[in-house]
């Protein structure tokens, strides 16, 4: 056993960072064991997914769909992610951490009765019966070395610390029946409520600016941080601390209880950079941040630095991109 599964869950017809990410996760998974990578898709976006997916290293493919499989259930996946590994001996089978599998791949690990690591930050080694991970603790503070002594184990990567594999030649596809069954008696979907927006997801924009506290606000200093986010073509995230208080929406907070992200620009703006925060942006490979108290915490990490008023600096540095831009 020495090949590695990744397991992507195909809710659109397209392939997101995240799932990249995870394919270059496993590649590392696979050379580590001296072994190969299998993909993994399921849900409704399987078949769509398959080609681009078949071009990423991959020595094969497999799709699964079905009834059960067009909306996300803990239950549905975890036994269709069993039901495909019958009969088949991988030593790794992983994932990206995200909602869904936080939610399904524990669920998985006790029907197979293997071990597992979740939001792993590096591979150090996998041996015939030991893998040995690196993932974070106590919000990014601490660093652990985690082993699983089974044959099997199970792991989850965060994402941005993977990068996504280069284009390669295509792997064979192969489409796989989905048992009945799957779904649990006693649970039904009823539905799912999705904020819209016509910026970009924050999990998959290359541009990011986030607003904190010291915007003071939905009619004061965040329309100007949601100017300069439309003229960038950027996603608009926030803290925690503005999403308590009802400024923004759950689905835009960024940090160690929200969304972790590693856009190519991170735009910080009146937050301070507390360390919750930080968990969920520090891997952005360029942080700008502009804050009127030189003593903000998330001077620490950032690139480049403003030492000003946000609501002086943002509508300039608005004005400023406007021009350029014709």
């Amino acid at each position: 056993m020495t090949d590695t599964l990744i397991v992507i869950q195909a809710a659109s017809g397209e392939l997101g960072k995240s799932d990249l990410s995870a394919v270059g996760f496993g590649l590392e998974l696979a050379s580590a064991a001296g072994g190969q990578l299998d993909l993994l898709l399921l849900g409704p976006g399987a078949e769509a997914q398959a080609g681009p997916a078949a071009a990423l290293g991959a020595r094969q493919v497999f799709t699964m769909g079905g009834a059960e499989l067009e909306t996300y259930t803990a239950e549905v996946f975890a036994g269709a992610t069993a039901f495909f590994l019958e009969g088949r001996s991988y030593r790794c089978v992983g994932a990206a951490t995200n909602s869904a599998s936080r939610e399904y791949f524990p669920r998985l690990a006790a029907v197979l009765d293997a071990p597992m690591a979740s939001d792993v930050l590096e591979v150090e080694s996998v041996d015939p019966d030991r893998a040995v991970f690196t993932r974070a603790v106590f919000v990014g503070n601490l660093l652990a070395t985690v082993e699983l002594e089974a044959p099997r184990v199970l792991v989850t990567c965060r994402a941005s610390e993977f990068e996504p594999p280069p284009s390669s030649e295509a792997a064979p596809i192969e489409a796989v029946d989905a048992p009945g069954g799957l779904a649990h008696p006693g649970k039904a979907f009823v539905g799912i409520e999705a904020a819209t927006s016509d910026r970009p997801d924050l999990k998959e924009a290359d541009i990011i600016v986030s607003v904190g506290r010291g915007t003071r606000g939905p009619e004061e200093g965040i329309p100007l941080c949601e100017r300069l986010a439309d003229v960038l073509d950027a996603a608009l995230g926030a803290t925690r601390a503005v999403v308590d208080a009802g400024w923004m929406a759950n689905e835009f907070q960024i940090g160690q209880t929200g969304k972790i992200v590693a856009p190519e620009v991170y735009i910080a703006i009146g937050l301070s950079g507390s360390i919750q925060h930080l968990a969920g942006m520090r891997n952005s490979r360029t942080i700008v941040a502009i804050n009127k108290d030189p003593e903000a915490p998330i001077f620490e990490v950032a690139d480049f630095g403003l030492v000003a008023d946000l609501f002086d600096a943002v509508p300039e540095l608005t004005a400023a991109l406007e021009k350029r831009s014709g």
